[in-house]
């Protein structure tokens, strides 16, 4: 049986402040942790007058924009050839528009007999239980394959664009590395906790993503998805010095070329088996097996790799300037 507490010796305990808590009547932590407040910076105008003054003596020096004939033909040029660009841009869109065949026409596009072909004969020709991974990797793969080149491109563009010039030194790198975590709570436990937990089930899901695709929803591009945001959060939690010891850029260059090359090479023979009609060697299993749809599952693994060390470069290479 239960003894009432009275209420002053109630208001002692950790449950009547805990109950506070819940309620927000009270904090416990405010006026209790040491906090300094952040100043608001504010250049000098002397400063700032100076600099905008160097600038222009800059710019009148290196380029003499009023000055140079050549930059104010490039002006003028520049304004004719975009307004004429724009008007054949317009021109040819409203001709493509003109010739388009007209709404609900029966010869139209939407209802030619593909997408009955998809539904009706998928799973006998390519062996996938997803139609939608059958089309992609299979009735489409060449499309796909454009697709991966394009990914891994913008990450060549943009570790051109973003690469940080390593001819410096080491004593830059090093700076580099000691300020790149300047805004973020370096080796922040809760973080570091949270992304031990996660990290490893994210990676699994991931990669049961990819290897089940072509038997449910999912495949490389969504499977390779889950992963690239893996990493990302354990870059986030450990830094890059951790990071480093498993994925470098190096790594990264191997695997999509290595995965790229797989992709085309294995497409490449399906490519003339069909169009030859030659028989392929590979078969396509049993319908609903993890070994099965031909050379899908291959396909799904090739651009799940392409596209996680995608996802992971870029946000590499725009954070930090490179691996």
């Amino acid at each position: 049986m239960s003894v009432k507490v009275p209420e002053e010796k109630y208001k002692k305990t950790r449950s009547y402040r805990f109950r506070q808590w819940l309620d927000g009547t009270k904090d416990p932590y405010l006026d209790t942790v040491e906090m300094k407040p952040q100043e608001v910076f504010q250049e000098d105008e002397v400063v700032v007058e100076k600099r905008k003054e160097e600038k222009k003596e800059m710019l009148r020096r290196v380029y003499d924009v009023e000055h140079n004939a050549k930059i104010r033909v490039f002006r003028r040029v520049y304004r004719i050839v975009s307004v004429l660009f724009c008007i054949s841009l317009v021109f040819v869109l409203l001709t493509a528009v003109s010739h388009m065949p007209q709404f609900g026409n029966a010869d139209n596009p939407v209802n030619n007999e593909v997408s009955e072909r998809y539904i009706e004969s998928g799973l006998q020709e390519t062996g996938a239980v997803n139609i939608v991974t059958g089309m992609i990797l299979d009735y489409r793969a060449f499309d796909t394959l454009g697709e991966s080149h394009v990914l891994f491109i913008a990450t060549c563009t943009v570790l051109i664009l973003l690469r940080s010039d390593k001819k410096k030194g080491k004593d830059s790198i090093a700076d580099m590395e000691a300020n790149d975590r300047i805004y973020e709570p370096k080796n922040d436990i809760i973080l570091q906790t949270v992304a031990r937990i996660l990290v490893p089930p994210i990676l699994i899901f991931g990669i049961y993503i990819i290897l089940g695709g072509h038997l449910g929803p999912g495949g490389g591009f969504s499977g390779g998805a889950v992963i690239g945001a893996g990493l990302i959060l354990y870059l986030n939690a450990f830094g890059f010095a951790k990071t480093e010891r498993f994925f470098t850029a190096k790594m990264y260059k191997w695997m999509s070329f290595g995965a790229l090359a797989c992709y085309a090479l294995a497409k490449s023979y399906s490519f003339y088996t069909g169009a030859n009609h030659i028989e392929s060697v590979i078969p396509l299993g049993t319908p609903g097996a993890i070994l099965s749809s031909g050379l899908i599952l291959l396909l799904n693994i090739c651009v799940g790799i392409v596209v996680a060390g995608t996802m992971y470069t870029f946000y590499v290479m725009f954070r930090k300037g490179g691996y």
